[in-house]
Formats: structure tokens, C-alpha cells, sequence
């Protein structure tokens, strides 16, 4: 189950690198375009748009799997055990809540979206912003699994504080260093 899982987010990153090569791709040839020939190609802005609107939500998928997302850990990092662990339960009851609503939000859009067709491209808005359907359940099964286990007490102090610094400063680093 972990490799399916592994292969799943593998596949979002390069979705992630394929949206991200395909906006530099189209906004730059239209550039070129505008520029040399005074023309440009109308189906580029519009698919470098959608694009970018893929990007961020399965960026954020991503991220919340590996715990990217920024906060704020100054008070959580100074309760006792007990408090880590309240903390992090209503943190993630909230954003599974935030998920919950966010499902319910596209499914009650999903009948404008899809009739709604895109100006140039003329696909149907579902293919964009149908998204949130896949994003709401992915996070939503991230906040159970962390939900579950906490509340089965898997978890270590470490764990209780999901946000964590890179850019805190390591003293032995410093060390090592000023050693030089």
C-alpha cells in the first residue's frame, strides 16, 4: 500500500513539473510570438491559466503529504505533551472540516461547471476546477490518517508538531563552520 501511495504522489510531482513546463512553454512562445510577429496564440493564455490553477492544488497535496505548509509552531513547541496533542487533533479536525467543505463546494458547482464552457478552448469547466473533488479527498484522507493516529497514540512528541523550521539554526552546524 505505501508504494501505491509513493507512486501516487510521484505521478502528482511530475503532473506538478508537466504544468509547470507547459505554462513557461506557452507564455514564453507567446512572448516571442507578440514580439517578432505581433500576433499571439489566444488557446496559450487560457491552457497556461488552467495550468497554473492544476499546479497549486496538486502542489498542495503535495506539500500537506510531506508537511510544506507554512505555520506557526512558537506556542505549540512550549506546551506539555498533552497540549501538543490537542493541538495537532484540532488542527486537523479543522482542515478536514475545511475539506469536507470544500467537496461539498464542488459538488454544488459541479452542475454550473459543467455546463459552462471555456471561451477559446471549449472544454467544459469541470476539467478545471473538477480538481477540488480529488484534492478535498486526498487531504481529507491525510487528516484520518493523522487523525488516526494520534488517537491510537502512534505518534511521538516529534510528531505532535507538525511544523517544522528549515531554517532554524543548528548549533552543532555552526560549529562545524566556524571550525573550518
Amino acid at each position: 500500500m505505501k508504494s501505491l501511495i509513493d507512486f501516487f504522489f510521484k505521478a502528482l510531482e511530475v503532473l506538478i513539473v508537466a504544468c509547470l513546463v507547459a505554462m513557461v512553454l506557452m507564455v514564453f512562445g507567446n512572448v516571442v510570438l507578440r514580439y517578432t510577429m505581433n500576433s499571439g496564440i489566444l488557446v496559450s493564455e487560457e491552457m497556461s491559466r488552467y495550468c497554473f490553477i492544476w499546479l497549486t492544488y496538486l502542489g498542495a497535496m503535495v506539500a500537506m503529504r510531506e508537511k510544506g505548509h507554512l505555520g506557526v509552531d512558537t506556542l505549540v513547541r512550549r506546551l506539555p505533551l498533552l497540549g501538543k496533542k490537542v493541538c495537532l487533533f484540532l488542527s486537523e479536525s479543522l482542515m478536514l472540516l475545511c475539506n469536507v467543505l470544500f467537496f461539498i463546494g464542488t459538488w454544488k458547482m459541479h452542475e454550473l461547471q459543467v455546463s459552462n464552457v471555456s471561451p477559446v478552448v471549449g472544454i467544459s469547466m469541470i476539467w478545471i476546477y473538477g480538481i477540488g473533488y480529488v484534492v478535498a479527498a486526498v487531504m481529507a484522507v491525510i487528516n484520518l490518517h493523522v487523525l488516526l493516529k494520534l488517537l491510537a497514540g502512534r505518534l511521538s512528541e516529534d510528531d505532535l508538531v507538525v511544523v517544522h523550521a528549515e531554517d532554524e539554526v543548528n548549533p552543532s552546524a555552526v560549529q562545524a563552520e566556524s571550525g573550518r
